[in-house]
Parts: C-alpha cells; sequence; structure tokens
C-alpha cells in the first residue's frame, strides 16, 4: 500500500539523522558557541533571542495577510478538488484525500519555493548591495511560506496560533544543522502527540538557540563567497557569483521543504491511525 511505502521511505529518511556521527570540527564549533553565550549576560542573551523568535512571529503573520497567500490557498483547493468533489475548505484536504494525493499536490508547492529560491539568489549573486542585504529576510521569508503551503495542503490552517506555532517550529528544525535534525524531529513529534488545545502549545514556545545560530553564520560565508567572485566576469556577468547565490538558496530551501513534507505526511498518517 502507498501509506506503507512512505512510512518505510520516513524511516530511511530519518536514519540518515540519528546515525549522523558530528565530526570533531562541528563538536568544537559546538563548544565555542555554547561558550560564548555563557559569557554573555543572561538579559542580553535572552533579549536577542527573543527579539528573533518576534522576527519569524510578524513574519508568518505578515505572509497570511498578502493576497498572495490568499491565492495560494485558493490553488491548493483548486488541486485538491481534482480528486475530490467534497472539498470546500481547508480541513477537508486531510479528510478526503490520501497520502499520496496530499504528497502529489504538495511537491507541487515545493517545486515552486525552489524555483523562486533559485531565481532569488541568482539575482542576489548579479544585484549590488540591495540585494545582497536583502538576501537572507527574503530567504527566511520564502522558506516560512513554503512550510505554510505545505501545511495547508495537508489541511492545517496556518492562522491558527496552535498552526503558526507548529510551522515555526518546523522552520526551525528544518534548518539546524544535521547533527541537531533527530533530537528536533523527536521534540516536533511529540508535541504534536500532546495536543490537548486548538489554540495552545504545550511545549517550549522558544524558537531560536545557539544551535540555530549557524545557519545565519553560513549565509555570511555565502555572502562573502558571492562579493568574492563578484568581478570575474564572463561576457558582462558574473557567472560564479550567480552559481553561488542560486545554489545556496535553492539547496536551502530543499532542505526545509523536505523536512516540512516529511514532518506532514508523518503527522497525516498518525492521524488517520488515530494518533
Amino acid at each position: 500500500m502507498a501509506d506503507d511505502r512512505i512510512r518505510r521511505e520516513l524511516e530511511v529518511w530519518l536514519q540518515q539523522f540519528r546515525q549522523y556521527q558530528p565530526n570533531d570540527f562541528e563538536n568544537m564549533y559546538d563548544q565555542w558557541m555554547y561558550q560564548n553565550f555563557q559569557n554573555l549576560d543572561p538579559g542580553v542573551r535572552d533579549k536577542f533571542f527573543s527579539k528573533l523568535d518576534a522576527w519569524f512571529f510578524h513574519t508568518h503573520a505578515f505572509l497570511q495577510g498578502t493576497s498572495y497567500q490568499y491565492e495560494a490557498r485558493e490553488r491548493i483547493l483548486t488541486a485538491g478538488r481534482i480528486f475530490s468533489s467534497n472539498i470546500h475548505h481547508i480541513q477537508d484536504m486531510e479528510k478526503e484525500l490520501t497520502t499520496d494525493q496530499l504528497t502529489y499536490i504538495a511537491e507541487q508547492q515545493m517545486a515552486r519555493g525552489r524555483l523562486y529560491s533559485f531565481a532569488q539568489g541568482g539575482l542576489t549573486g548579479a544585484g549590488g548591495w540591495l540585494f545582497l542585504g536583502v538576501d537572507y529576510p527574503m530567504m527566511m521569508l520564502m522558506n516560512i511560506r513554503a512550510i505554510q503551503l505545505i501545511g495547508l495542503t495537508f489541511g492545517h490552517e496556518m492562522n491558527h496560533p496552535y498552526e503558526m506555532m507548529i510551522s515555526l517550529k518546523v522552520f526551525h528544525a528544518a534548518t539546524l544543522p544535521k547533527r541537531l535534525k533527530a533530537e528536533a524531529w523527536e521534540d516536533l513529534i511529540q508535541e504534536v502527540g500532546k495536543k490537548e488545545h486548538n489554540y495552545i502549545v504545550a511545549g517550549d514556545d522558544r524558537l531560536t538557540d545557539e544551535g540555530w545560530l549557524e545557519q545565519p553564520l553560513k549565509h555570511c560565508f555565502k555572502s562573502l563567497f558571492i562579493l568574492m567572485f563578484r568581478k570575474k566576469l564572463v561576457q558582462g556577468l558574473p557567472f560564479i557569483s550567480i552559481a553561488i547565490g542560486a545554489y545556496s538558496n535553492y539547496h536551502l530551501t530543499k532542505r526545509v521543504t523536505e523536512f516540512a513534507m516529511k514532518f506532514y505526511q508523518y503527522r497525516h498518517l498518525t492521524s488517520k491511525e488515530g494518533g
């Protein structure tokens, strides 16, 4: 059966994180980052991460209010009605469609998100300081939106406080280094497993931490490489910088959307089984 195949694929996918062994450099980096943040004043440290979390919350809320999001929502419902005429609301997607059908529709959203990231990364590599300056906020915005669309496809209303928090936790887990993903996955599964209220998250409501900062650090290195190769022109265009920007952004969105897809697949399967 299709659901059994998806379960097996999920298990194989999870094994790459559960069996991952960090190398010496990664262990040294973790210790260095932890020690540096421990040396900071606790009030300053907490304020820094709370401001970062607040930015993600506001970004999520902003996306929910855009006409572009409404159009995407209608596009998802239209795709769902191809398989079932009983779909009238987002919640009907989960009830009326199989995991395979939902996966097919979600893959369309994933492909579109990766294309946008690829194009945006290419513009960053080709453009000036303005494009480079807005690159990281734009990438975070596009990846949060991609997760929202995958969640909508699987029948979860993203404007509910509980679903908003879950989708942001998925974003956080998806952007963590590989060595930290297994633990983040287990935290997510426990969170949805002990759901007690549609508007309240039972676990920790914090998003960012020291481990998550590796992703912004990688972005800084990417920006540095783009600047290094910007003057190496081929027929008047900085093709190396364009390739660095496009590939880096595409690869990040690929990782994020794949993680989100696996999570919502798992959630759908467990929901069908009665939790």
